[in-house]
């Protein structure tokens, strides 16, 4: 992440996003800069646009929330009746789950104390 990190730094102070330029942000960060990987993000940077990437980036989750949101809203009714014809059934999933999480812990406390 500070090979991204410092790319973004660059581009946010208008540098330009090269092998010199990024192995001096991450040489001022005290990161052991590993040229291979300086090289390879250079290279997929190359034909990116990150103040776009970065705005639709940051768009999604926004629009997603919102659709998602809305989705509930219309389809509120409905759900809720599935949701109680699931809730008769007991789920014995959760409660071997926690029975067997019992007998492991008992296990550990039992052979400290002879």
């Amino acid at each position: 992440m500070e090979y991204v990190y410092a790319a973004l730094i660059l581009n946010e102070s208008g540098e330009e996003i090269n092998e010199d330029n990024l192995t001096n942000v991450l040489d001022a960060a005290g990161v052991d800069v590993e040229e291979s990987r300086v090289k390879a993000l250079v290279a997929a940077l190359e034909d990116v646009d990150i103040d776009e990437a970065v705005e639709e980036a940051a768009a999604v989750p926004a629009g997603g929330a919102a659709a998602g949101g809305a989705a509930a809203a219309e389809g509120g009714d409905d759900d809720g009746d599935e949701a109680e014809e699931t809730s008769d059934v007991p789920d014995t999933a959760d409660e071997d789950e926690e029975e067997e999480d019992e007998e492991a812990s008992g296990e550990g406390l039992g052979e400290l104390f002879g």
